[in-house]
């Protein structure tokens, strides 16, 4: 939203946007490293690699961990523990998602899309990261004030938000928006 937010400053949409999908964070695990849990990344020795907190998917990895810091499951020690296997901050989540997979780290956080190309899927596990601590990115749609074609992008933007739309999206790892539309303005 960040961008759309600038976007909608400027006076450059035709009208309010709308969520039109959500990714979820999860820890990504090299398959063959005998650790199992997300407990297990607190543990010595262990090869993080976070994106770099200037990326959208770097300030919401370390708000998980803070969350999860603060959360009985797995408290400050756990958190700290993590923080200090933190070997590498990477540009974006791809980078992350890459390291993992090729075994220069042991665990990494990304958004759950980034765990299904094939090439990654092969080679890692996916930690879920608990509901209750998790974030979601949400990724918002508009029509754009100045397009010489506004029945077609809105006509775009409902096909996006229709079902297979969405059915689309959900095949690609992408969660529904919350509050679901199904018609744009």
């Amino acid at each position: 939203w960040e961008q759309m937010d600038a976007v909608r400053r400027a006076g450059l949409t035709a009208g309010p946007p709308v969520d039109f999908a959500g990714n979820r964070m999860v820890f990504l695990a090299r398959r063959d490293w005998a650790a199992v849990s997300l407990q297990d990344l607190a543990g010595p020795g262990v090869k993080i690699v976070l994106a770099l907190p200037e990326a959208p998917a770097g300030r919401y990895s370390r708000r998980v961990l803070e969350r999860m810091g603060n959360h009985p499951g797995f408290g400050p020690a756990w958190a700290a523990g993590v923080a200090a296997n933190v070997v590498s901050e990477e540009p974006n989540v791809r980078s992350v998602a890459q390291k993992v997979a090729l075994g220069e780290a042991d665990a990494g956080i990304t958004y759950r899309t980034d765990a299904l190309p094939a090439y990654t899927a092969q080679r890692v596990r996916v930690l879920p990261i608990p509901e209750e601590v998790n974030l979601t990115a949400r990724y918002p749609i508009a029509v754009l004030r100045e397009t010489s074609r506004p029945e077609l992008a809105r006509a775009f933007i409902n096909f996006v938000l229709s079902v297979e739309g969405q059915a689309i999206l959900e095949r690609h790892g992408f969660d529904p928006p919350p509050g679901r539309k199904t018609d744009f303005p």
